[in-house]
């Protein structure tokens, strides 16, 4: 209850420490004088499952590949195919499909987040949470319909879906690049005023934890890099267009390099816990005659997914599989989940780290995952997993998964993961009882959206 009262620092963190130790924690973080944790999310935009140096030696990913030796990686992290639904359940804890997004928010849409919507970023907030917003929103384009609506104290950079990195205009030449949901205009490329504003909060300090989500703009087209990012790649990536790409995932990295160490400098990487994850598998190509008055592109080699199948907007495992890593520094052990987590899982799991409980109003979807990253508890079963894009639906339960699409006479598709991750043998015709099953849970989970 006195959570509610913004309580001392002292008895918020005694009541802190009592909650932790029993999910798990060293005994060291669950002191009586350890404060809340600082939380940051990093997320790259359109990031392929091997498009991380962890994953493959062809991009230079050194901060990345340093945070995710020393915590841990998750090997099954799903997320939505597309951005804005995965951005809708990452802040909400909610399937994005419960408030009708199913794809992104495009164009001049009037499409919002509903107002009122619980987020992290509320719930953290009403805890004592300094919030800010770095980066991309798109869970609505006007700044009536910002990140300040719904939870965040700051909010710096764009609310559309996608930008000229140097103008931060929208493909239609919509304004989007904003400070507080009020628009603006800046030069520089976005990956360098996103970090730049990002370390500029962490320095500010204060005696109250803080959040950010810190959303890049990049691997995303349009792809434009100066020379110093794209000179490592010259002689090892033959092709223009993935060697921009490749060149945009270095520069992110070094973004994340220096957030890293913007919290080293202040002494708190050791109080603050990172997520890392791509909002959704990498995109295969793009042109367009149209989009910036036909200024970018054609990029006929983007990302890279393999050995997964399928692209961004796929319900195959390469549109909703992604590279993510949760570090935190002295309290995490270097390790693999090779369970499922969700981008639903971030809610509750934060909320439990920040000291309290969601409210059983906000109907979260997703479960706390601190048993399993602690390693206090393993080989948990994953809930369902649901999607939905319109088009197409799915569901994956422990470790099968069916596809059924509106446009597909052939009927659902059924893959067992565990022993084709590929997803390259359709089980379907030899298993008429597990599609049955498959399509009652599936039916369950359309029954719960609008």
């Amino acid at each position: 209850m006195f959570l509610a009262n913004r309580p001392n620092r002292f008895a918020w963190a005694l009541w802190l420490g009592l909650c932790l130790t029993t999910v798990g924690l060293p005994p060291t973080l669950a002191a009586a004088k350890h404060r809340l944790p600082n939380i940051v999310i990093l997320v790259a935009d359109d990031l392929g499952w091997n498009d991380v140096g962890y994953h493959g030696p062809e991009l230079h990913t050194p901060n990345l590949d340093r945070l995710a030796k020393t915590g841990v990686r998750l090997e099954r992290h799903y997320v939505y195919p597309t951005c804005s639904p995965t951005r809708a359940g990452l802040l909400t804890g909610r399937n994005p499909s419960r408030f009708g997004i199913q794809a992104p928010i495009a164009g001049r849409s009037g499409q919002t987040l509903p107002k009122g919507t619980p987020t992290l970023a509320s719930a953290l907030k009403e805890r004592g949470y300094r919030t800010a917003l770095f980066g991309k929103w798109h869970l609505g384009l006007r700044p009536e319909s910002g990140p300040r609506q719904y939870g965040f104290d700051r909010s710096y950079g764009y609310l559309h879906g996608q930008i000229d990195q140097y103008t931060h205009r929208y493909k239609n030449g919509d304004r989007s690049w904003h400070r507080d949901d009020v628009f603006v205009d800046e030069e520089g490329h976005a990956t360098d005023l996103i970090v730049r504003e990002t370390v500029r909060f962490i320095e500010a300090g204060g005696d109250a934890p803080f959040f950010a989500y810190v959303a890049f703009s990049v691997p995303h087209y349009p792809l434009q890099e100066a020379e110093e990012w794209t000179a490592p790649h010259e002689t090892v990536i033959p092709n223009p267009s993935r060697r921009l790409y490749a060149a945009s995932v270095t520069h992110m990295d070094a973004a994340v390099g220096r957030i890293v160490e913007a919290l080293e400098k202040q002494g708190l990487l050791s109080e603050t816990v990172i997520l890392f994850t791509s909002d959704n598998g990498a995109q295969e190509e793009y042109h367009s005659e149209t989009d910036y008055d036909g200024r970018h592109g054609p990029y006929p080699v983007l990302g890279d997914n393999r050995p997964l199948r399928g692209w961004k907007g796929s319900l195959y495992e390469g549109g909703v599989r992604v590279p993510a890593f949760l570090y935190w520094k002295g309290k995490l052990k270097a390790s693999q989940l090779r369970s499922h987590s969700s981008l639903l899982d971030w809610f509750p799991t934060f909320l439990t780290l920040a000291g309290s409980e969601p409210n059983p109003d906000w109907r979260l979807e997703g479960r706390n995952l601190w048993p399993q990253l602690s390693g206090r508890k393993k080989g948990a079963i994953a809930p369902v997993l649901y999607w939905n894009v319109g088009k197409a639906a799915a569901v994956l339960q422990g470790d099968w998964k069916m596809i059924v699409s509106k446009e597909s006479p052939s009927g659902p598709e059924l893959y067992d993961l565990a022993r084709d991750p590929a997803e390259n043998k359709n089980l379907a015709g030899g298993n008429p009882a597990k599609v049955a099953e498959l399509q009652r849970v599936l039916a369950a989970q359309q029954a719960l959206d609008p």
